[in-house]
Order: C-alpha cells, then structure tokens, then sequence
C-alpha cells in the first residue's frame, strides 16, 4: 500500500512529522536531490538530519580524511574512521539510517573545474564547509545554474545561517566581503556545529516543502554564547556581479 507516492514503511518511518510537512510535503522531500558541500562538522549534522527527514538523493562531497582532531564535532565520523575518506566514512552510516535515500560518494574537492558538474546533478546546496574560497566559488555557479544554496557557517559560539535563491535573494558576495580569506584553524564548539547545522537543514526542508517562514533575504546569526538568534534583512550590493 502507498499514500501519495510514499511506500507504507515510509508513512511510518516518518509518521511522527507527517502531521506538519504533509504527504504532499514529504513526498517533494523524496524527490529532492541535495549536494552536501563538506561532510565535516556542518555537514555531518546536516547529512544525518537530511536522511532522516527523507530526502531522496545526498551527493556527499569531500576530499578529506578522517582525523582524531575532527571527533569533537563531525559525529559521522567515528575512532575506528580514522584516516578513512570522510565521504565514505558519512555514506556508511547513512545507508544504515535510511536505506530509503540514495547516497553518491564523491571524494574530491570542489573545484572550478567540477563545480557545475556537481551542481547540474541537484536541485540545492546545503553548506557544510570550513573555507571562504570554496563557498563563494558554489556561491557563484549556483547562482549562474539557479540553484538554491543554504549557506551557514560557524566560529567559536556564533554561527550564520541563509538561503540564497537566484532572482530572489542577494547572493553571499552582496552580503558578505568578497575577499574574505580562510584563517588557519577556525575554534569550533560541537553541540554549536549541531544548533547551527540543524538551522540549516530546517530552512532547507521549509523550502522543498513550502511549510513555514524561509529566511530567504535574511540573515540569521546564532549567538550560543549568550543564547540569543538576531535576524538581519539583507540588501543586494549595487556593484555585485549577480
């Protein structure tokens, strides 16, 4: 038996938030692919919640390894894991999660050589890197493909979460200095990877679905410190390329 396009074990499997996305919401979830930019802090959070809540296809993109240092935050990635590819490590727990999604192991960086490559096989982004470079390279193709691009990033307490969609939202060079440049080691506090990832991945489903407020042309900074979220109405800058 089937509802909507969804299989009787996934009407159970997801019964507990059928009551808000709907099965017409969750079946948008199950036919959407989705590039998760980095499977390390951000993106292991993200990773896990997306396959959780349904979606179809995750394209894991990463050409790290697994190191001890990485343990205190990037919860797909485990003792035994060290010194496998972080793509392979993720795509293993994953399939366990929900053999439900499709997982694709890529296990290169991002490149301008690749980068549209990899885009043109999803329909969105999720950010879950740890450089400047790289995002504002995804930033720029996705923009050029019309892709939406969930960008979030975190240092120390404080984490930023967008969603960028092209022709309706300024891109992250209008909002963000262009030549911002990627400090050595960025300090990171695990369970902020968490409230910050798990921001991310909500705004992402509220778009598939059409359930909820999306901050698109919004910022929405995330201080753990002091326990508080500001929201800040973002302006397109005037000599941008986009």
């Amino acid at each position: 038996m089937s509802s909507g396009g969804l299989a009787s074990h996934e009407m159970k499997r997801y019964a507990r938030q059928l009551p808000i996305l709907g099965v017409e919401g969750q079946r948008k979830l199950k036919n959407t692919k989705v590039l998760v930019a980095g499977v390390g802090g951000l993106g292991s959070v993200e990773a896990i919640y997306l396959a959780a809540v349904g979606v179809g296809k995750l394209v894991l993109v990463d050409n790290d390894i697994v190191e001890l240092s990485n343990l205190n935050r990037q919860i797909l990635h485990w003792t035994d894991d060290i010194g496998k590819a972080k793509p392979i490590s993720a795509a293993e727990k994953l399939r366990k999660l929900n053999p439900n999604v499709e997982i694709e192991v890529v296990t290169e960086g991002i490149t301008r050589e690749n980068v549209e490559e990899l885009l043109k096989k999803v329909d969105i982004v999720i950010d879950g890197l740890d450089n400047w470079e790289t995002r504002f390279l995804i930033d720029e193709a996705a923009y050029r493909l019309g892709k939406p691009y969930v960008y979030a990033g975190i240092h120390g307490f404080q984490g930023q979460v967008t969603i960028i969609v092209p022709g309706e939202t300024p891109c992250l060079r209008c909002v963000l200095p262009p030549k911002l440049r990627t400090p050595q080691q960025i300090p990171v506090i695990g369970s902020v990877v968490g409230i910050v990832g798990s921001i991310a991945v909500t705004e992402l489903v509220k778009y598939v679905t059409g359930v909820g407020e999306v901050a698109k042309g919004k910022m929405l900074v995330i201080d753990a410190y002091s326990m508080e979220m500001f929201k800040f109405e973002l302006t397109p800058r005037k000599n941008c390329t986009c």
